[in-house]
């Protein structure tokens, strides 16, 4: 599951009612990791985060292994005929690797960290218990910098000021180091946020002595090596959005790699990013196994194609699509798509498009569909065309037919040319195009409340019935919970009791 961000924001992350629980529970060690059998974690985690009443980053201060919106959720697919829902909670501190934070203040006293809830005063969070822990050591570095170079923070009010905001980015696929090391060692890839139109602008020069400042001090050369790169990101709009449109590469190595699903992914700092990197890898390993190998799959809503391009290299599928509405992804995903294995036989394609206004198109030819939609849940265009490829499934029908050619004849011009502008690997064997429907759908969800909603809609007609649900604690500290769903096509087949052996006397 980017990309327009999935689950809270770290700026403006909403936060539930703090109501007190019980007195505090025993201490527990921040490097053990907890139990990730089903749903029998303990609910003792406790976040003893100094930052927790003014910050809006975490919404729940105990039972970090078990969100609370966790008995709902297994009871939701249980009453579906899920039995063996899981749910598991990996790393409770120190998971997240990726963060959006907002630079406020003075050079003297400068705030790095996120929105309070409902406002738009910064909270400073140097000791935020959820980052990795350099991302903390590189916002103080960043902090120092601030201070010795007299940096003016943005001042929303004015619209004055030189750093609007950071993002920290952690790899931790360091291959020359042992690999119990590398998460603990990573690097932070860096990105400013400056407050002009680009590198020629009048405070140009303070910029470039804060980027020194940072690679003298964290780069290579240090004793202490923190810092992966420094990207620029020129922004001066005077609205909420955090990101401009034009992005440089100043210092450090220009490739940002991430080991996931089993393959090597490239993410540019315009990308969408998993925060939780360890969590995002245990879902991947558990998707993959609902891939029959040699499949035709087409992954919806595809980001940089991280999913796709780790079902086609473990699952040795025939044919992988990626939709991606997102023309940011489009280098990322062909950095990725490089590294994979050469033994990879099969059709990898990226397309950059909107799925939802052509979705019958995308399904046609797809044993499996891979969705990983935004919080907001699946476009209603898409619920009706999957449950239209439900129908059309196993059958040669003449109605199907010309739905579908009917749906051809109605392209509109701007998505035949983003399927024209598409990047695309050929299978060494030739791919015979058949007529087939999805009999798999994969539905991967960060928004529960609209999960529930498109879920109910694809059962209602019993165009699908649900086989398999999984659940992950993405974002400990809140109510957020990540679902893997997998839906079968057509209505569930009652299994047939085993008639016992009749004694012989």
């Amino acid at each position: 599951m980017a990309l327009s961000l999935r689950l809270p924001s770290p700026i403006t992350a909403s936060v539930a009612s703090r109501r007190r629980p019980p007195p505090p529970l025993s201490r527990t060690n921040p490097n053990q990791k907890p139990s990730l059998q089903g749903t029998s974690s303990s609910g003792n985690a406790v976040l003893q985060c100094e930052h927790f009443q003014s910050c809006s980053g975490c919404s729940h201060e105990f039972a970090l292994d078990r969100p609370s919106v966790l008995q709902e959720v297994s009871s939701f697919f249980e009453e579906r005929g899920v039995q063996d829902f899981s749910f598991e909670s990996g790393r409770l501190w120190g998971w997240r690797c990726r963060a959006k934070l907002a630079v406020r203040g003075s050079p003297d006293s400068p705030l790095i960290g996120l929105y309070q809830e409902g406002s738009h005063n910064v909270v400073d969070i140097p000791l935020c218990k959820a980052h990795h822990p350099n991302i903390n050591a590189a916002v103080n570095l960043l902090k120092q910098g601030i201070t010795t170079l007299n940096i003016k923070p943005y001042d929303e009010d004015s619209g004055f000021g030189e750093l609007r905001y950071a993002q920290m980015a952690v790899t931790t696929h360091n291959t020359s180091l042992p690999l119990a090391e590398r998460y603990l060692k990573g690097k932070v890839q860096v990105s400013l946020v400056w407050n002009s139109r680009n590198e020629q602008s009048q405070n140009a020069e303070k910029l470039n002595s804060l980027m020194e400042f940072l690679w003298k001090n964290g780069g290579p050369n240090n004793n202490t090596h923190l810092i992966h790169s420094i990207w620029v990101n020129f922004q001066t709009s005077s609205s909420n959005i955090i990101f401009g449109n034009r992005w440089r590469h100043f210092l450090g190595e220009r490739d940002f790699w991430e080991h996931v699903g089993g393959i090597d992914i490239s993410l540019d700092p315009s990308s969408f990013g998993q925060a939780n990197t360890q969590a995002f890898d245990s879902l991947l390993r558990k998707l993959q196994k609902y891939v029959p190998y040699g499949s035709s799959v087409t992954d919806l809503y595809a980001g940089a194609g991280i999913i796709g391009l780790s079902i086609a290299s473990i699952r040795k599928c025939r044919s992988v699509k990626c939709v991606e509405i997102n023309k940011e992804s489009k280098q990322s995903f062909e950095k990725s798509l490089s590294r994979l294995l050469k033994s990879v036989d099969g059709s990898i394609s990226w397309h950059n498009t909107d799925a939802s206004i052509e979705p019958l198109h995308w399904l046609e030819g797809s044993d499996v569909v891979v969705v990983d939609p935004p919080r907001k849940g699946l476009d209603p265009a898409l619920v009706a065309a999957l449950k239209a490829a439900a129908c059309f499934s196993g059958k040669t029908s003449k109605s199907a037919q010309s739905s579908v050619l009917k749906v051809k004849e109605e392209k509109r011009p701007w998505i035949l040319r983003a399927r024209k502008a598409a990047v695309q690997m050929d299978s060494k064997t030739a791919c015979d195009r058949s007529e087939t429907w999805p009999q798999t759908l994969i539905y991967i969800s960060c928004g529960w409340e609209s999960f529930k909603e498109d879920c109910k809609s694809l059962l209602a007609d019993k165009s699908w019935h649900l086989e398999k649900a999984h659940a992950f604690n993405f974002f400990p500290g809140t109510d957020s919970i990540e679902v893997l769903a997998v839906f079968k096509c057509g209505p569930r087949v009652a299994q047939k009791k085993k008639k016992g052996k009749k004694k012989t006397s």
